[in-house]
């Protein structure tokens, strides 16, 4: 059975998008059959992937709304392992049109229910803020990657999102849990960055990943050529890191299968 994890974090530029298309491309690449939904309007992780969002048949919105299945829905991708859920322009709206439907806040559980058997991880890159798409992410979620960028006020805005987190535990998703800390945008020549992930550990013990994203020049170029940064440049640093992660992503759910 796949997992389900949403990628969230309600401040912007904190490296979620570039984390949910490097991530699927290194789980895919390491043998995992992974599908991508995009549920953020901006569509940038569509685009990472080389797919025009303004051109796309059937998108996340068809899903969320209800047009049609996922099936119709999915594009695979010519990448190993990785198959896309568009977002698309009419993404924007479905915030105003989610209000007035039935079941406003599990649509997506619902549309990704059968696909679960499918895949070994299903990946959602959630909007920059906590509406009612972020709330169908999570809502559907087995549990959370939270990626925080190392600058001044990282954990600002962290608390309204763990309180979204419990909120939703408590009231539709009562299995829901942190999958892990990503810390994005590192440079260890500066004193700042230490300062920073010492205070993401004490807020989130033992949920923060050993790997780190470093600042990487490459890493900011791949979306443009929409590529993941294992097949824009394999060799830089960004590539290596989001491999490491994805081993560790994998490690952890393994240790989870052992267990239980």
């Amino acid at each position: 059975m796949g997992k389900i994890i949403a990628l969230t974090n309600q401040k912007g530029g904190v490296g979620k998008t570039t984390t949910a298309v490097n991530l699927a491309a290194g789980l895919g690449a390491a043998g995992k059959n992974v599908l991508l939904v995009d549920i953020d309007p901006q569509g940038n992780t569509t685009s990472g992937y080389g797919i025009n969002k303004r051109s796309v048949k059937a998108s996340t919105y068809q899903l969320i709304i209800g047009e049609k299945p996922l099936q119709e829905c999915v594009i695979k991708t010519m990448y190993p392992g990785v198959s896309v859920v568009p977002s698309s322009i009419d993404l924007a709206g479905a915030e105003l049109e989610l209000v007035n439907l039935d079941n406003r806040e599990s649509r997506l559980r619902e549309a990704l229910l059968q696909a679960k058997s499918q895949y070994d991880f299903i990946l959602i890159d959630c909007p920059p803020s906590l509406g009612l798409l972020t709330l169908n992410g999570l809502n559907c979620a087995d549990s959370v990657l939270i990626p925080i960028q190392c600058e001044y006020y990282a954990l600002e805005g962290l608390s309204q999102l763990m309180s979204s987190v419990r909120s939703v535990k408590r009231l539709y998703n009562p299995s829901i849990d942190i999958e892990g800390v990503l810390v994005t945008m590192y440079d260890s020549r500066l004193n700042l960055t230490t300062q920073v992930v010492d205070e993401v550990k004490r807020f989130f013990p033992r949920k923060v990943y050993k790997t780190v994203i470093p600042r990487n020049v490459r890493l900011s170029e791949a979306p443009g050529f929409g590529k993941p940064i294992r097949y824009y440049d394999p060799s830089s640093k960004g590539a290596a890191a989001y491999d490491s992660l994805a081993v560790e992503v994998i490690q952890n759910n393994s240790k989870g299968d052992s267990d239980g």
